[in-house]
C-alpha cells in the first residue's frame, strides 16, 4: 500500500489511520491481515486460540495513558511489577520509569498496526482478568505453552518479538509481536525530526523533558529493539 510522504508520516505518529483494516474488532495493517491469520489458524492447530488484545492505538488514546501515568492517576510498574512512586522523580526520570511499559507517544509501535498483544483465550475462563504481565507468559503462567509455540514458530509466519529481551530500554514482553516486514519499513521510516515536530504539537506532559532529552530516549527506548 503504496502512500504519500505526509500520509506516512502520520501514520506512523499515530496520527491517522488510513493504513488498517478492521478485523476480529482490532485494527491492523492490511498488509499484515494476511500473514496474522496463517498466524491464528497454525496457533488453533496447535491447540490455542490466539486472540488479540491490543493492536492500533492511535497518538490520542497513547498520550492519554502517557498523561494519566504521568499525573500518577495511572500506576507506573518498575521490572518486578511493583508501583514505582514518582513524586520521588524528577520530570525524566518519570518519563523513563513510563517507557519501561508505556511508549512514548508518536512512537509507539502500536501506531504502526504492525504490532499486536495476543494471549490465549483458550488457557482461561471467561471471567480471568487479563494482566499483560511477564509472570503469565513464563514457567508456570496460563499463557507459557502458547509463548513456547511463539518461540518456534512467529518467524515462519512473518512475526517477531520485538521486545523479547531485556536490552536496557523497554521491559521484555513476550505477548507483544511484530509483523516483520511491515513493522521494519514503517520503523525506519520514523526519524526524530519526525517525532520532535510531533510531540512539539502535542499537549503531552513532562514535553519539555522529552523535547530536551530526545536523542537518548530515541536510542534507549525506540530504535533499541531485538533483531528480527
Amino acid at each position: 500500500m503504496a502512500l504519500d510522504t505526509n500520509t506516512l508520516a502520520m501514520c506512523i505518529t499515530g496520527q491517522s489511520d488510513t493504513h488498517l483494516t478492521e478485523i476480529q474488532s482490532h485494527r491492523l495493517h492490511t498488509d499484515i491481515i494476511d500473514d496474522f491469520i496463517a498466524l491464528q489458524n497454525g496457533a488453533k492447530n496447535a491447540g490455542f486460540e490466539l486472540t488479540i488484545a491490543s493492536s492500533f492505538r492511535d497518538f490520542n488514546r497513547q498520550a492519554m495513558i502517557w498523561n494519566n501515568k504521568f499525573l500518577g492517576i495511572r500506576p507506573v510498574f518498575n521490572k518486578q511489577q511493583q508501583i514505582v512512586d514518582l513524586s520521588q522523580l524528577n520530570e525524566l526520570e518519570k518519563c523513563t520509569a513510563i517507557m519501561l511499559y508505556s511508549a512514548m507517544p508518536g512512537a509507539s509501535r502500536h501506531h504502526l498496526g504492525t504490532d499486536l498483544d495476543v494471549y490465549d483465550t483458550a488457557a482461561i475462563s471467561d471471567e480471568y482478568k487479563l494482566q499483560l504481565t511477564p509472570d503469565e507468559y513464563q514457567h508456570g503462567g496460563p499463557f507459557a505453552p502458547l509463548s513456547q509455540w511463539l518461540d518456534k514458530n512467529l518467524a515462519k509466519y512473518g512475526f517477531y518479538r520485538p521486545y523479547k529481551q531485556d536490552l536496557g530500554g523497554v521491559a521484555p514482553e513476550l505477548w507483544h509481536i511484530s509483523h516483520i516486514k511491515q513493522s521494519q519499513r514503517l520503523v525506519n521510516t520514523l526519524s526524530e525530526a519526525m517525532l520532535y515536530e510531533c510531540i512539539s504539537n502535542s499537549d503531552l506532559e513532562g514535553k519539555s523533558a522529552i523535547l530536551d532529552n530526545l536523542p537518548a530516549l530515541y536510542k534507549r527506548f525506540i530504535t533499541n529493539v531485538s533483531p528480527p
